[in-house]
């Protein structure tokens, strides 16, 4: 069996962590690479053997002063041949050695919550924060806060920066990329300061939204803006984006200086980046234009800049009080790769991940193994980028996850239910201090348009001998009954079974259990929230 990732955006398609289970034992194995790699696995019939590499092809020569380097592989055996076991062995160890640090104290990451406001701006908006101004962010801000919609952190997206011919203005176009100048139109003077301000002031921190390894018009940021245009990767005539080449360490450090500016002068806390190009191809072909046999030097380079240039964005932002890791995005869950995840987390796992609810239950029931830190939507919509979907209990529970992005039209919906939004919010607030504890899987995994079965999970910490359980019976599921075992209901490698009560959010009932229960649910579409507790 073998396994690629040839787009040069390491998580979309195939997801380089595996579980290789032997005898009564197994590994946990993982590739750091944000460009393109290989897993294999391949058996005699008595021993299996892993090959794992990165860099599709390479084959080069390094010239005289010139480094590259290798990808991080991470090889974690275990010694218990058990599932459950061996995801929370990992989620610890993730947790614990691979997650960045939160701030300068050097605390961990706690789960966080942020808000969009493009919806609630009145103005056309395809994706991004495009429609937002200097007069639309207040009366959005100042609703939630009268309404008592507290989030940790505002999220402003794609589209605030001027174009690289210096000009600014309404238009709905997010994608002309490269000056990471806020667009004076849309905000003069020092108007977007005031609104991060503004967030600090009330308790919430400002992320923003960059896209450094792409740009638009290399001759008009040359003239305009001190770019040099063979900084740019074109790929062909048809292309109008260019892959900004950071391997080449002048193009980096224009490229981090440029951020690294916009970031202090509004004293924004945490990076948010994107990567909407799929690099292989543009990186192949900078390989033959050099024109010396060197297959895959300049993926090497890319790849080690990018690293280089999130740890001196990190740093930088560190000086001043902010965030110490990033958001890594890269066109919805592209770059979520181990040793991206020693910098950062991935507040959107994924952009499909803004529609269905199977979708989502089904992506929390693997993603969650493998990197505890992650957020989703928390509405259902037709489409990723509609403004508009629904929202009542059932999705929100279906959406609690570490990172619980709030999106609303607080003010331009005259129908917008606060209740339900306060709903969510308290309910999350008050089950977050599990959502980084161990994870348990208590149902098969579905398919992300299999809407007939159940699905429920369990967040428990062992220490505090408590947890949350999390159960949906989905919208053509026929049965009413689910039983449920609860996997750390025995004490690790023994027989000795635990008791624990189980208390109902909705009904406030309780009941006493070992091992195995069973639950009834009265209707489909509809969750149960269950607090566990050992006796």
């Amino acid at each position: 069996i073998k396994y690629r990732s040839t787009l040069g955006r390491a998580t979309h398609v195939n997801f380089p962590y595996f579980n290789l289970e032997y005898g009564e034992e197994g590994v946990m194995l993982a590739i750091g690479w944000s460009g393109t790699w290989t897993a294999g696995f391949s058996s005699d019939g008595s021993k299996t053997t892993y090959t794992a590499n990165s860099v599709n092809g390479l084959k080069t020569y390094l010239k005289p002063g010139e480094q590259i380097r290798t990808a991080l592989f991470v090889v974690a055996p275990y010694k218990r041949r058990n599932e459950h076991y061996a995801t929370n062995y990992w989620r610890d160890w993730f947790i614990k050695h691979n997650m960045p640090k939160y701030d300068d104290t050097g605390k961990g990451i706690d789960p966080f919550s942020t808000c969009y406001l493009p919806y609630d701006t009145g103005t056309p908006n395809s994706d991004g924060s495009i429609s937002e101004n200097h007069t639309t962010w207040r009366p959005s801000l100042e609703k939630m806060l009268n309404e008592n919609i507290m989030v940790d952190m505002r999220w402003f997206d794609a589209g605030w920066y001027t174009r690289p011919d210096g000009t600014g203005g309404e238009e709905n176009d997010w994608g002309i990329v490269g000056t990471w100048e806020l667009d004076p139109v849309k905000w003069p003077d020092k108007t977007f300061r005031e609104s991060t301000d503004f967030a600090r002031e009330n308790g919430m921190k400002t992320i923003v939204w960059f896209e450094p390894e792409r740009v638009t018009s290399p001759d008009q940021l040359a003239k305009n803006y001190g770019y040099n245009p063979e900084w740019a990767i074109k790929f062909d005539d048809s292309q109008r984006s260019f892959l900004n080449n950071i391997g080449i360490p002048e193009c980096r450090k224009w490229t981090t200086d440029r951020i690294c500016k916009m970031l202090f002068d509004n004293k924004i806390e945490l990076y948010r980046e994107d990567f909407n190009i799929k690099p292989a191809e543009y990186w192949v072909k900078a390989d033959a234009i050099e024109g010396e046999q060197r297959h895959g030097i300049t993926e090497c380079k890319c790849v080690d800049a990018h690293y280089k240039m999130w740890d001196d964005i990190i740093e930088f932002v560190r000086s001043y009080g902010g965030c110490t890791f990033v958001d890594s995005c890269a066109s919805g869950g592209g770059r979520n790769d181990i040793e991206s995840m020693r910098r950062g987390v991935p507040i959107l796992r994924s952009d499909a991940d803004r529609t269905n609810i199977p979708l989502r239950l089904s992506m929390t029931s693997g993603f969650n193994k493998w990197i505890p830190m992650c957020g989703a939507n928390t509405k259902e919509k037709e489409a990723e980028c509609a403004p508009t979907g629904n929202c009542d209990p059932y999705i929100w529970r279906a959406s609690y996850l570490p990172i619980l992005n709030v999106e609303s039209q607080f003010t331009k919906d005259p129908s917008v239910d606060f209740d339900m939004l306060r709903f969510g919010l308290n309910e999350w607030n008050r089950l977050k201090p599990y959502l980084m504890k161990e994870f348990y899987l208590l149902t098969p995994w579905h398919g992300a348009w299999d809407d007939t079965g159940f699905t429920a999970f369990s967040y428990y910490d062992p220490e505090a001998e408590k947890g949350i359980i999390l159960a949906f019976r989905q919208e053509k599921c026929i049965s009413e009954l689910l039983e449920l075992t609860l996997p750390y209901a025995k004490r690790p490698f023994t027989d000795d079974t635990l008791r624990y009560k189980i208390t109902d959010e909705d009904t406030h009932e309780e009941f006493e259990t070992d091992q195995s229960f069973i639950l009834r649910f009265n209707e489909a579409r509809s969750s149960k929230l269950l607090w566990v507790e050992k006796i």
